[in-house]
C-alpha cells in the first residue's frame, strides 16, 4: 500500500523544509521500499529474525575467545583507523534546524536476539513517545553507542541481527518530514574482523541508508555540529588501544570550529570511568583526547555517554555526567554491584599530565540494586535453559571422567587400567578449564588471588561431583556388564543426570563468584535475560539547554503480527502484547548558560 508521492524524495535547504520534489534517479531507484510484509516469513521480511544467543555455548565460547585473543595479539595488524585517513575528513553539521531545537537518541549493544532488538527499535522509530504525559519526539539523529552486532561482525549477522530489524521499524522516513540520520559507533564485537563488516555497512557510501534512517558517516569516529553550541564527538579507542594518529587529525580539524562557549557530548565505546576502579590504565586514553583536543579549545565537555555495560547508570559530579546506557537489545548485566562513587580519572594511573582527579557520586541505575540481585538468582533456572549445548558438554566431561574414575577404583583388567591416564586427563582438563573460566588477571593486579581461588575451588567442586557419581555408579548394576556396555548407559543414563547436577553446580559458582566481582559479567551472560531495556531521548532546547531523558523497558514483547495496510513508513511488525516505556529517572537538565570552571 502506497500514498501519492511516496516514491518521490524531497530535496532539502537545510534539512527541515521540503521544497520542490524532483523525479527518483537511477542510483536511487536501488533503495525503493520492498512491498510490506505480510507475515513474519524470513523471505518477505528479508531477513532472519534470530533467537537470543546462548552465550555459554561450548563452540561459541570456543570461537568468541579465538576471535577475542587474535584481536589482541594482532589488533594492530587488523586496525584499519590508519587506513581512513584515505577517506573524507568532514564533520557534519546538524546544526541548522527550522525551530533552532533537535532531538537525538542513543543506544547502544543492540544486535542480539529479534525480540529485544525490535521492540527498542520499534520504539525508536515511533513518531513520538507519551511518557508521563509528555510528548518526546523521535531523534532527528539515532546515535548508536557500539555493538552492532553479536557475537561476531560479518554481513550475514549484521544483516539480520541489526539492520533487518531496524529497517522493519522504520522502513522509509516518513513524507514531508527531514529524513533522520543514523551515526554509529563500532564496539569491540564490532572490531573482531578489524571493522571490515562495520566501515561496509555504516560509511560505504555517502548516500546509504537503513530503512529510513540515513548514514552520512566516513569513518569508525565521527565529530557532529548540534544547535545552540553543542557539539557531538564519537572516539573509536577500542581495546584500550591508543587512539591513532589520522583520528587525532580529524578531531583537531574538527575543534578549530569550537569555542569556549560550546558544549560537548562525548561517545566513547566503552565506560572506562566506571572500568578504571580496577584497570586505573584504562581511562587513559579517553583522559588523553580530552587533554590534547577538547581542553585547549576550552569548550566544557558536559556528558560523556557509553554502551558497552549492559545496563544503564549515571554517575554526576559537579560539572559534567558520566552515563552508561547498553540497554538496547543485548543481555541484561546487573547493577547492584556498581560502585557507589568513582574518582575519574583515577588517582592511581602512571599518566603524567592527567587531568585534574574529580569526584563522581552514582545518580541512579537501572534495573535498581534490589532488582538486580533478584535476577542474578535466578541462574539457576535460566543457564540450563539458555545453554542446552553447555550443559550437554558438561555431562560429557563428567561421564568421561566418572568412567576412568571407576576403572580405577575397581583395579580391574588391563583395559581398564588404561584409563588411569585418561583420568588424569580429565582431572587436569576439569581444574584448567575452571580457572580460565574464573579469567584470573595479571599478577599485578589486587584482585588476582581470588580469581585463583574460586577457579580452583569451582574446579574442585567438579571433581567432588564426578567422585559422588562414580561412588554411585559402582553400586549400580550397568558397571558389572561386559564392555562396551557400561560406556553406553553411561552416556545413555549418566551423562544427562551428570549434566543437571554439573549445570546446577555452574549456577551456584557463577552465584557465589559473582558476589566477589568474578565472572559477573558470566552469571548475566549465561542467563541471556532479555528485560530491562533502556535507551536515550535527548533535546537541545534554542536557549542551549540540553535534557536527557533515561527511557526504559521492563518487559519487552515476544509476539509480533504484520501490518501489511500500514503507511509506509510504519512499522511492518507490530507488537501483540504491551509494549511500554517509562522513565528510569527524572530528566537530566543541563542548563544553557556557561558553567564556571573549577
Amino acid at each position: 500500500m502506497s500514498h501519492p508521492g511516496a516514491n518521490v524524495p524531497f530535496v532539502t535547504d537545510d534539512q527541515s523544509k521540503p521544497v520542490i520534489p524532483r523525479p527518483r534517479s537511477a542510483a536511487e531507484a536501488e533503495h525503493t521500499v520492498p512491498t510490506r510484509p505480510v507475515s513474519l516469513d524470513p523471505q518477505q521480511l528479508g531477513f532472519t529474525p534470530k533467537k537470543p544467543i546462548g552465550w555459554l555455548a561450548p563452540l561459541l565460547l570456543l570461537s568468541t575467545g579465538l576471535r577475542a585473543l587474535l584481536a589482541i595479539l594482532f589488533g594492530a595488524y587488523l586496525d584499519k583507523r590508519e587506513l581512513q585517513n584515505a577517506l573524507d575528513d568532514d564533520f557534519f553539521d546538524h546544526s541548522a534546524t527550522a525551530d533552532g531545537e533537535i532531538w537525538l537518541d542513543y543506544v547502544a549493544d543492540l544486535g542480539d536476539g529479534f525480540d529485544a532488538t525490535y521492540s527498542v527499535a520499534w520504539l525508536l522509530a515511533q513518531p513520538s513517545l507519551s511518557v508521563d504525559g509528555a510528548a518526546l519526539p523521535r531523534g532527528r539523529l539515532l546515535l548508536m553507542g557500539g555493538d552492532q552486532v553479536y557475537p561476531l561482525a560479518s554481513g550475514d549477522g549484521y544483516e539480520s541481527r541489526m539492520k533487518g530489524p531496524y529497517r522493519a521499524a522504520l522502513p522509509e522516513a516518513p513524507a514531508g518530514e527531514p529524513r533522520p540520520t543514523l551515526f554509529a559507533l563500532p564496539g569491540n564485537h564490532d572490531w573482531y574482523d578489524g571493522l571490515t563488516a562495520f566501515l561496509r555497512l555504516f560509511a560505504r557510501r555517502k548516500d546509504g541508508h537503513i530503512g529510513g534512517w540515513r548514514t552520512e558517516q566516513r569513518r569508525s569516529y565521527f565529530a557532529v555540529r548540534l544547535p545552540a553550541n553543542w557539539w557531538l564527538f564519537a572516539v573509536d579507542e577500542q581495546f584500550g588501544a591508543y587512539i591513532d594518529d589520522p583520528q587525532l587529525l580529524y578531531f583537531e580539524k574538527a575543534a578549530r570550529q569550537i569555542g569556549p562557549d560550546d558544549r560537548i557530548i562525548l561517545m566513547t565505546p566503552s565506560p572506562t570511568w566506571v572500568k578504571a576502579k580496577d584497570k586505573p590504565e584504562v581511562y587513559d586514553a579517553v583522559d588523553y583526547f580530552i587533554r590534547t583536543i577538547l581542553a585547549p579549545t576550552r569548550a566544557q565537555v558536559r556528558v560523556l555517554v557509553s554502551g558497552d555495560l549492559h545496563h544503564y547508570a549515571r554517575y554526576t559530579g559537579t560539572d559534567r555526567e558520566l552515563i552508561t546506557c547498553g540497554g538496547g537489545g543485548a543481555y541484561l548485566l546487573g547493577t547492584h554491584k556498581l560502585p557507589g562513587r568513582l574518582v575519574v580519572p583515577p588517582r592511581e594511573t602512571l599518566t603524567r599530565g592527567r587531568s585534574y582527579s574529580r569526584e563522581y557520586s552514582l545518580a541512579a541505575r537501572f534495573p535498581d540494586a534490589k532488582t538486580s540481585r533478584k535476577l542474578g538468582r535466578g541462574v539457576f533456572h535460566r543457564v540450563p535453559r539458555r545453554n542446552a549445548g553447555f550443559a550437554t558438554m558438561l555431562g560429557v566431561i563428567h561421564t568421561l571422567t566418572m568412567l576412568p574414575m571407576a576403572g580405577a577404583a575397581r583395579q580391574g583388567g588391563n583395559i581398564q587400567r588404561l584409563f588411569s591416564i585418561p583420568l588424569l586427563l580429565m582431572l587436569t582438563l576439569i581444574l584448567v578449564g575452571t580457572v580460565l573460566f574464573a579469567k584470573p588477571p595479571g599478577a599485578s593486579s589486587a584482585k588476582h588471588a581470588r580469581h585463583w581461588i574460586l577457579g580452583v575451588t569451582h574446579g574442585l567442586a567438579q571433581i567432588a561431583l564426578a567422585g559422588g557419581g562414580t561412588w554411585v555408579w559402582l553400586r549400580l548394576p550397568f558397571q558389572e556388564w561386559p564392555w562396551p556396555g557400561p560406556f553406553v548407559v553411561g552416556a545413555v543414563l549418566y551423562g544427562p543426570v551428570a549434566a543437571v547436577l554439573a549445570t546446577q553446580l555452574v549456577a551456584l559458582y557463577l552465584l557465589v563468584a559473582g558476589s566477589f566481582d568474578v565472572n559477573l559479567n558470566e552469571l548475566y551472560a549465561g542467563q541471556g535475560i532479555e528485560d530491562a531495556k533502556s535507551f536515550l531521548r535527548l533535546h537541545i532546547a534554542a536557549d542551549g539547554t540540553l535534557t536527557i531523558h533515561p527511557l526504559g523497558v521492563d518487559r519487552v514483547c515476544h509476539k509480533w503480527s504484520a501490518d501489511p495496510d500500514g503507511e509506509p513508513h510504519a512499522p511492518w511488525l507490530r507488537p501483540e502484547q504491551p509494549l511500554a516505556v517509562h522513565r528510569i529517572e527524572p530528566p537530566i537538565v543541563l542548563a544553557g548558560v556557561s558553567v564556571p570552571r573549577s
